[in-house]
């Protein structure tokens, strides 16, 4: 048991590490949702009328409405450039190195998971804060619930980021794939704008964001900023997290195509 914790507080702290030695990457996690907060907020809210009471009890402004869509892309850019370090590992030769010990190969896939769930939930929180100094806040013991709702949809969307590494096989080719993947799931869900909304301009539109993952994560976040569990959400989340998981280690395993195609 102690090789296995050495390996997980290892590997969480090599990808901390590297994170803080990429103050740009921080640094712009950031700086894309206070755009959309600060200056695309503005016209959103005016298009849109939002003055929401259901479902979350309470009056809530268009800037809060999208703070828990911002924090979904916060995790959603990060598990996918998570990813990317995977890709440039595997072609380093780090990669190959790491899986060949003898720990059991989803342990230590599960490590880099964790680890880049950990980094995606510090720099949520950082924009939390940042969102908080302009104003723009939540209800106070909604920042402590929405800790495990941000755990559970940072692990779903690092699986996936970890599932699309195990199929590519060369690092230029991972960033036409991050921006067919991340745009599409960002803007086919509730992260701007609510299904009801969408709903009243294309009835197609509103059925692909209610299946899209992403629309879950993002729902479960929002119910929890304001202390309330969302049930499906959270379901479809797990079961999301679960499937992407499951393909991703197949993936890395030596029967898997993404590791038999680098021989």
């Amino acid at each position: 048991m102690s090789g296995y914790v050495t390996a997980l507080i290892a590997i969480v702290t090599r990808e901390a590490l590297r994170f803080f030695h990429q103050r740009e990457r921080f640094v712009a996690a950031l700086v894309r949702p206070l755009v959309w907060l600060l200056v695309f907020a503005a016209g959103f809210r005016a298009a849109l009328g939002l003055s929401i009471i259901p479902p979350y009890q309470t009056y809530i402004t268009y800037e809060t409405y999208i703070v828990p869509g911002l924090c979904g892309m916060i995790l959603l850019f990060n598990g996918m450039q998570s990813s990317l370090s995977l890709i440039y590992d595997r072609e380093m030769g780090s990669m190959k190195l790491l899986l060949t010990s003898p720990l059991p190969r989803w342990w230590l896939l599960m490590c880099k998971l964790l680890g880049a769930t950990a980094i995606s939930i510090l720099q949520v929180y950082a924009f939390l804060a940042i969102a908080a100094a302009f104003g723009i806040v939540m209800p106070a013991m909604g920042y402590v619930a929405v800790l495990p709702a941000l755990v559970v949809a940072g692990l779903m969307l690092g699986s996936l980021g970890l599932l699309l590494s195990s199929f590519i096989k060369q690092l230029e080719n991972f960033a036409g794939v991050m921006n067919f993947v991340i745009f599409p799931m960002f803007f086919l869900s509730s992260a701007l704008y609510p299904l009801w909304k969408m709903a009243e301009s294309s009835e197609l539109l509103h059925d692909i964001c209610a299946v899209n993952p992403f629309t879950h994560a993002v729902e479960l976040i929002r119910f929890a900023l304001y202390l309330q569990l969302n049930g499906p959400a959270l379901g479809w989340t797990v079961l999301a997290a679960g499937l992407f998981t499951t393909a991703a280690l197949w993936g890395y395993s030596p029967e898997g195509t993404g590791i038999r195609r680098k021989g």
